[in-house]
């Protein structure tokens, strides 16, 4: 029992930093977005990312031969991992950081129904309660607390592109639960960034080909570089260490924390606070949250 706890515990610490880490790639990616294709920017990403989780796992002993078997797993989850990430590049070259991060807020709501669709996960009332109120968060700030463009349905280009990554980034939390057969997390999460970085390169070869990469300014080469090590490699392997750990409704949950923290990096490279009224919005997220990590 105490070792039981102490394992949803770390799952939960995991998921913590998880969001942290992860609102960075919105204030970073949101900079360079319209400066390097997403597919150039996220092959040379999780190429690195590989190289680097490869060193660690080969430093801990390498790569088991049983962890071989079936390999199309891992061309399943790259591959859903792929899709999300070049779609969030991509949206955010029109929606606004803080926005985008209110997009992916939606994805516990959706993971919970894959949940429930792949492994028969029920979600209860006060859970079903929580992701409303999460939701309705989520739409308050991405229609920028605007009720005449709710009454509109007025959303950005830049929106709609991200949400559908966020489909693919929904179903990614209850598949690893579903493809992993006793792998390590950091193995298979090494596995899985690999198949990821060659869908990826695959995907973008010609705008890797057209990027010229010696007149890429310094942000970028930043931006590549912390969504390389701190949101690719790093995260994938807490989302993955926390999956096999807490329910998919409970993993996704910490999303809610993703707009503040992007409020905070936003404020930390001097961009403007947003208006009081999205303000609101962002707690009815934080609320979510509270009310979903309640046993």
């Amino acid at each position: 029992m105490r070792e039981a706890i102490g394992s949803t515990r770390e799952g939960h610490l995991a998921m913590l930093a998880f969001s942290g880490l992860v609102a960075g790639s919105f204030s970073l990616g949101g900079q360079v977005a319209a400066e390097i294709a997403p597919t150039a920017l996220n092959a040379v990403r999780f190429g690195i990312a590989a190289v680097i989780m490869g060193a660690v796992v080969w430093a801990r002993g390498g790569v088991a031969r049983e962890a071989l078997h079936a390999p199309w797993r891992y061309l399943v989850l790259g591959g859903l991992f792929a899709v999300y990430f070049v779609l969030m590049f991509e949206g955010l070259k029109t929606a606004p950081p803080v926005s985008a991060a209110a997009v992916f807020t939606l994805t516990p709501l959706m993971s919970a129904l894959f949940g429930w669709v792949v492994l028969r996960q029920v979600v209860g009332g006060r859970i079903a309660m929580a992701l409303l109120v999460g939701g309705v968060g989520a739409a308050w700030v991405i229609f920028r607390a605007d009720l005449s463009a709710v009454l509109a349905f007025e959303i950005g280009r830049g929106e709609v592109i991200y949400f559908v990554g966020c489909i693919a980034h929904a179903l990614y939390t209850p598949m690893v639960r579903v493809l992993n057969r006793g792998e390590s997390a950091l193995v298979f999460s090494f596995l899985t960034l690999l198949a990821c970085a060659g869908t990826i390169a695959i995907w973008g070869a010609g705008d890797m080909v057209a990027t010229d990469w010696g007149a890429l300014r310094p942000m970028v080469w930043i931006a590549i570089a912390y969504t390389a090590v701190f949101a690719s490699a790093l995260t994938v392997f807490l989302i993955q260490f926390a999956s096999l750990r807490l329910p998919s409704s409970k993993v996704m949950a910490y999303t809610y924390l993703t707009p503040s923290w992007v409020i905070l990096w936003e404020i930390a490279l001097g961009q403007p606070v947003p208006a009081v009224l999205v303000l609101g919005g962002v707690g009815l997220t934080v609320l979510a949250l509270g009310m979903l990590l309640k046993d």
